[in-house]
């Protein structure tokens, strides 16, 4: 979860925009959280773009308009029913930018895991909740990180993607004791194979494979 403090707020033509003091991870079509801008702005709002001119409007049409004589950095753009509040500095408020991501389910993971019902509550349990949070999360920066912006936090990109998830959590769940990205072993007589981030899940997940010499 993140935090950015307002520093402008104006609503105009049923749209609401913030300027944040610093740039923001904020996405289009993600979910964020204002408190403490003051009526109508407060409230839960899904974004629905991320402009960097003056906001002047809508057409006729209802497409939006910008001054591109006038750059704006770190704006936030989502739809705001109330009446229009010319563009003014902002003493309080805040945005929260929570990223969860919710690909696939603890029950997912550990029909993948294939090693029968995992009690609830146990260790194993906890750990398998953990591993699908941590896939889920790290699977969806990773995307990000490649180019792919317009994924949805609560659904899959495609079965692709979902495998790639299922296949990572297990593999996190699977290392446990292990202080490397292998399974945990007690065999002395061999190293472990890289198993968590594997080339197969990279192609899954339509990132890019790590490059050798």
């Amino acid at each position: 979860m993140a935090t950015y403090t307002v520093t402008f707020k104006q609503l105009l033509d049923n749209y609401a925009v913030l300027q944040t003091l610093t740039d923001s991870e904020i996405e289009v079509g993600q979910s964020i959280t204002v408190a403490s801008v003051a009526a109508p702005f407060n409230g839960t709002f899904v974004v629905y773009a991320m402009p960097k001119y003056e906001y002047i409007g809508i057409d006729t049409d209802g497409d939006l308009l910008f001054n591109s004589n006038v750059s704006i950095p770190n704006q936030v753009l989502f739809a705001c029913t109330g009446s229009d509040v010319n563009r003014t500095a902002s003493a309080t408020g805040t945005i929260t930018y929570t990223q969860t991501c919710t690909w696939v389910t603890a029950a997912q993971v550990e029909a993948y895991l294939a090693v029968g019902t995992i009690t609830n509550p146990s260790d194993d349990y906890t750990l398998l909740t953990q591993a699908t949070s941590a896939a889920n999360a790290f699977c969806w920066r990773r995307r990000q990180e490649s180019g792919y912006t317009g994924d949805a936090l609560g659904t899959s990109p495609g079965g692709d993607c979902t495998l790639g998830v299922l296949m990572y959590a297990a593999a996190l769940w699977r290392a446990r004791g292990s202080i490397q990205d292998t399974f945990a072993t007690f065999d002395g007589m061999g190293t472990a194979s890289v198993s968590a981030m594997t080339p197969m899940i990279k192609q899954l997940l339509g990132i890019s494979r790590p490059q050798v010499a």
